[in-house]
């Protein structure tokens, strides 16, 4: 092993890893804020099933896309601006749901601009992926991606608050991003000898874009975190709908399931350091593929139930910690931005699919066997493409 691969950490890179995961949770609890109150939007709003996922679906999609030029801006300009900018921008949306909450167009537009909270995630990448020496780098990256328990948060405290007051979530959270901005203004750094690409943006979008490996970590992001982001937001309004569960006792239960997706991230980057990310990456699809074919067959919650809905949970949390372990291999450091933008676009657009299926499916068919069974299919086609093809991929 060489110098580079053996060199320690610095403190600098410990704490910006830290404010970092701390920034990437509250935006994503933010970015999650519709989707454990769907339940209370449709019944206030009247919404049918396709309609109250759109509702939950829309921040995800936008989200999703806004990381494609975060990403870019981020290999321009640095974490240390992006980070509390897009972390101030997201109380706007925040505090805008409460006057829009009695209109479903209003909900519709604000969480268009709530989608702003999902794209730190192109920003705490590139950041966390310059501190770190090559060999350190899985693990760094997985525990960055724990923020995303900032869905797990979501699901489990924000009806809870909710029962205190019904603006009281969204004040709460908007306290907490304001807070943020500011620590992340005074603690976070960028690297003094990262590489600042000088190309415009487009043309940095586009060199990215040509790399044959950003599509194909691309499509494994979509199923692995894709599948994070599907059951996310859509995971209560499934439990509520065919185990009759309630709001609280639902989102207390997906937020159980994201917990295990976070607690898997890390532990796909640790391994990831071990052994092949790739191969890591296929037998966690494997797992998924499996359970999510049994829960197809529509076990009882108690005990099946829960058992193939906590394996998929790690099996998803693991992938989407061993596929960003794969892009710090594969890709160019001035370009990590820019891949980081566009990858984490497809797996949150992975993620925007799903409920929409579900709820189309279930208004339709008035089951979810479908989307379970296509889930498993997409999760074995990767689980193939990682093994065969990935193991062998190089840096450009």
């Amino acid at each position: 092993m060489d110098d580079t691969r053996a060199a320690k950490p610095s403190a600098a890179a410990y704490r910006n890893l830290a404010v970092a995961t701390v920034g990437f949770t509250l935006t994503f609890w933010a970015w999650d804020l519709v989707a454990p109150l769907g339940s209370d939007f449709k019944d206030r709003l009247g919404l049918s099933s396709f309609e109250q996922s759109l509702l939950v679906a829309v921040p995800v999609i936008v989200g999703s896309l806004g990381r494609v030029p975060v990403g870019a801006l981020t290999d321009r300009y640095g974490a240390r601006l992006m980070f509390p900018l897009v972390s101030a921008f997201t109380i706007v949306p925040v505090l805008l749901i409460i006057p829009a909450r009695n209109s479903y167009a209003a909900m519709l537009a604000v969480g268009f601009l709530l989608g702003l909270g999902g794209t730190t995630f192109a920003i705490g990448i590139p950041l966390v992926n310059s501190w770190f020496p090559p060999a350190r780098r899985g693990f760094a990256l997985g525990v960055f991606g724990m923020g995303m328990g900032g869905v797990a948060l979501s699901g489990y405290f924000t009806p809870r608050i909710a029962d205190h007051g019904d603006n009281l979530p969204f004040i709460v959270v908007a306290i907490a991003l304001a807070a943020f901005a500011v620590l992340a203004a005074v603690l976070i750094t960028d690297r003094p000898d990262r590489p600042v690409p000088t190309s415009a943006l487009t043309t940095r979008l586009g060199r990215a874009g040509r790399l044959r490996v950003t599509w194909e970590l691309s499509a494994l992001y979509a199923i692995g975190f894709g599948g994070i982001v599907a059951f996310g937001v859509y995971l209560p309004t499934y439990l509520k709908t065919w185990y009759d569960l309630s709001p609280t006792e639902a989102g207390t239960k997906a937020a159980g399931f994201a917990l295990v997706t976070v607690v898997f991230r890390p532990i796909g980057g640790w391994l990831s350091d071990r052994l092949h990310p790739a191969t890591v990456t296929s037998y966690a699809l494997a797992v998924v593929a499996l359970f999510a074919v049994m829960q197809a067959f529509d076990p009882t919650l108690y005990p099946m139930g829960t058992i193939c809905f906590l394996a998929m949970a790690a099996g998803l949390g693991t992938a989407s910690g061993s596929v960003f372990a794969l892009v710090s291999q594969v890709t160019p450091q001035p370009q990590v931005g820019s891949v980081t933008g566009i990858v984490g676009a497809v797996g949150g657009l992975g993620g925007f699919v799903p409920p929409l299926v579900m709820g189309a499916i279930y208004s339709a068919k008035d089951s979810y066997s479908i989307g379970f069974m296509l889930l498993s299919d997409l999760a074995l086609a990767g689980c193939v493409y990682a093994y065969g093809r990935m193991r062998n991929a190089k840096a450009a």
